[in-house]
């Protein structure tokens, strides 16, 4: 069965034995321009894989059809076996699903533990409570472990609005892993990072819990590269190539394409 009426069983059944996502033939158009086409991508449960490519090329609309904030012009979208192609974005996260955005959407005037606590409680059956959380608080002590999973325990009572512009990344990262989720997508967290900022992050993505699968979108082909174990590159809504981090590294049309040249 499939569709919004799928039941529990139904579900869990499927997500046994599938892949963590599956994108067939996926197009979105918008009028008579096409932002992706054709579309086919699987990613395995667990799997971490970086989507490259220039500005234009189609990376975010796509994840905008993953999570649902748009429905495909064509083409089916499974996640974890589950056919969730007209699936409301709310009903994806349900199941499992995860995003960060490019622009920060957080609430400065709170704390960072505020923060990351509204984000599981958010995505808790108790998120219409009115009660105020106690110290052993399941949720809260959550958000501490998320606090510390990204790097922010020291600055747990800290007003978002005093962290850095890094720290606030960090924090997007807890907030998308509110909720124990199977699959999240990462849409170009080290955009506008220091050096050490990236390296931060790079030790983030890379210690985050083995079931966690993820795609990253990302200009920075250093930081892809390394969070990473697959890769694949998209040119004008389709995706030409796909191979592991070092082939496509070494890959002359990826080289000519994106980085005008050999990538030191």
């Amino acid at each position: 069965m499939s569709g919004l009426n799928t039941t529990v069983a139904d579900r869990l059944q499927a997500a046994g034995t599938a892949n963590a996502l599956e994108l067939r033939g996926v197009s979105k158009y918008f009028g008579a321009l096409a932002a992706i086409s054709d579309v086919t991508l699987t990613v395995k449960p667990g799997e971490r894989r970086a989507v490259l490519g220039s500005n234009g090329a189609g990376k975010t609309t796509l994840f905008n059809c993953i999570t649902g904030d748009f429905l495909p012009t064509a083409g089916t979208i499974r996640l974890f076996g589950e056919d969730v192609t007209q699936f409301p974005a709310y009903e994806r996260i349900r199941r499992g699903l995860r995003r960060t955005y490019q622009i920060s959407l957080l609430f400065n005037e709170l704390s960072v533990i505020d923060n990351i606590y509204l984000a599981c409680r958010g995505v808790s059956r108790a998120r219409f409570s009115m009660l105020r959380p106690r110290v052993n608080d399941a949720l809260l002590n959550s958000a501490i472990d998320l606090a510390t999973v990204v790097h922010l325990l020291e600055f747990k009572d800290t007003l978002v609005a005093n962290l850095s512009y890094g720290q606030q990344r960090q924090l997007e990262i807890a907030l998308a892993l509110a909720g124990a989720p199977r699959f999240v997508l990462f849409d170009e967290p080290a955009a506008g990072l220091s050096p050490s900022e990236r390296a931060e992050l790079i030790d983030i993505l890379n210690n985050l819990p083995s079931h966690i699968g993820y795609i990253i979108i990302e200009h920075d082909m250093d930081v892809a590269l390394r969070v990473s174990e697959s890769v694949s590159m998209m040119h004008n809504g389709l995706i030409f190539k796909e191979g592991s981090p070092l082939e496509i590294e070494s890959d002359p049309e990826v080289q000519e394409l994106y980085l005008g040249g050999a990538h030191e």
